[in-house]
């Protein structure tokens, strides 16, 4: 069984500089062989780079070339199956551009077949788009999940200021959102990921504030007098779950973006934070102390009056919880002895599994295709962001400058 094994590379920039270290990798990759697709040289090239590099870097993807091949076909009547077998390739991809539009075909070796053809439209000037979206459809068809090369990554770092930052999957187009004296925490995408809730103690005491990728348009969530924080977005992007600490205590609530209306959820002498919804929006999960430690509830926002219910019974704390993207578990932060590790529990499982060997990981993030969580952990007192799949793979982003925190993974964007 091949192991699955995505990874994050950022590049190396005056702010962030992360350098990527894999620190374990995938014992039989998917052997594909790319050759130059027709038409365009120059985009041929660009978009070939761009995609054998994305391939690459998922870690599941051994690549041939042109010049590693022992034959190069121009189109699917001349493909000599054989020819590929020898090298045991297993895929291979061609393609055909045409006023900048790329038709791509993917071949299956084994069973001498075309076994996808995909016409994906250009956009001017986005050409490294272009790439990534053939990417992730060459990876869909092979692996059977849907690429994330298209998607984007928020993070926060801080060195003399604090930088929201957003970029590609692969580092590139990277990008500062915010850059604040004060501290940036809780970045949060919206559903559309057109928009991105964060809090901000710019104004003195911590806020929501909502902002726009494309203008850099941003307001504040809701104007209150209270210390706002942990937003999280429901699935129809129409409300924000938050915390407030309005009447001294931290409790949870549900704010109405349309006429700003907030609804209180939790009632209780405790602290109640760090909400998430579930995919369809009709539960909320949150931590809270009420047991005695640090432990995940849920409410079911279907049920009238609806109490909250304990969902996390293994170790001594479990907090900061969010939803697989097919409901089938939840993945938060673990503690059982003195570690705090990321770890995940499926609904119809009565364990947990741990997922990583830190002593201090913290803020995970769930990639679109639940595929892989990035999460913040510390070493030698200095932020970094890491990563692992849930097969076990593993990789890590250390910080040449500074430290990189909070990351915050986008759904989908085509």
């Amino acid at each position: 069984m091949k192991k699955i094994f995505l990874l994050l590379i950022f590049s190396n920039s005056i702010f962030s500089e992360l350098i990527l270290e894999i620190t374990e990798g995938t014992e039989d990759p998917y052997r594909v062989a790319i050759l130059p697709f027709k038409g365009d040289k120059k985009l041929s090239s660009e978009l070939e780079n761009i995609i054998i590099n994305n391939l690459k870097r998922s870690g599941e993807f051994y690549v041939f070339q042109a010049s590693d091949l022992l034959s190069t076909p121009d189109k699917e009547e001349n493909i000599v199956f054989n020819d590929f077998k020898i090298l045991n390739v297993d895929y291979l991809v061609m393609g055909n551009i045409t006023n900048g539009d790329v038709v791509y075909e993917i071949y299956d070796i084994g069973k001498r077949s075309k076994v996808r053809s995909s016409t994906v439209f250009g956009i001017p000037n986005k050409n490294r788009q272009l790439a990534h979206y053939i990417s992730d459809g060459i990876y869909e068809e092979i692996t059977g999940i849907p690429g994330i090369s298209s998607t984007k990554i928020l993070y926060v770092t801080q060195e003399n200021k604090y930088r929201l930052m957003v970029a590609d999957a692969d580092g590139e187009n990277e990008q500062i959102l915010l850059e604040s004296k004060e501290p940036i925490i809780s970045p949060s995408w919206s559903p559309d990921s057109r928009q991105v809730a964060y809090v901000s103690f710019e104004t003195g005491m911590a806020k929501v504030f909502i902002q726009n990728i494309a203008t850099g348009e941003r307001s504040v969530a809701i104007e209150n007098s209270s210390q706002i924080s942990s937003p999280a977005w429901s699935p129809d992007g129409k409300f924000l779950s938050l915390t407030l600490f309005q009447d001294g205590n931290a409790e949870i609530y549900i704010l109405n973006l349309r006429n700003k209306n907030l609804t209180r959820l939790t009632n209780h002498y405790s602290i109640d934070t760090e909400s998430s919804w579930s995919p369809k929006g009709s539960k909320i999960m949150f931590t809270s102390g009420r047991s005695g430690s640090p432990q995940l509830y849920e409410l079911d926002l279907k049920k009238f009056n609806s109490k909250p219910k304990r969902i996390s019974f293994d170790g001594n704390y479990n907090a900061k919880g969010s939803y697989l993207p097919d409901n089938e578990g939840i993945v938060f932060v673990h503690r059982s002895n003195t570690n705090f590790q990321i770890a995940m529990k499926y609904f119809d499982e009565n364990f947990v599994r741990t997922l990583t060997e830190a002593k201090m990981d913290e803020s995970p993030s769930i990639s679109p295709n639940g595929n892989v969580i990035v999460y913040a952990i510390k070493d030698d007192g200095m932020g970094l962001l890491a990563g692992v799949t849930l097969s076990g793979a593993k990789f890590r982003l250390p910080a040449t400058k500074g430290s990189v925190r909070e990351p915050s993974w986008s759904g989908y964007l085509r």
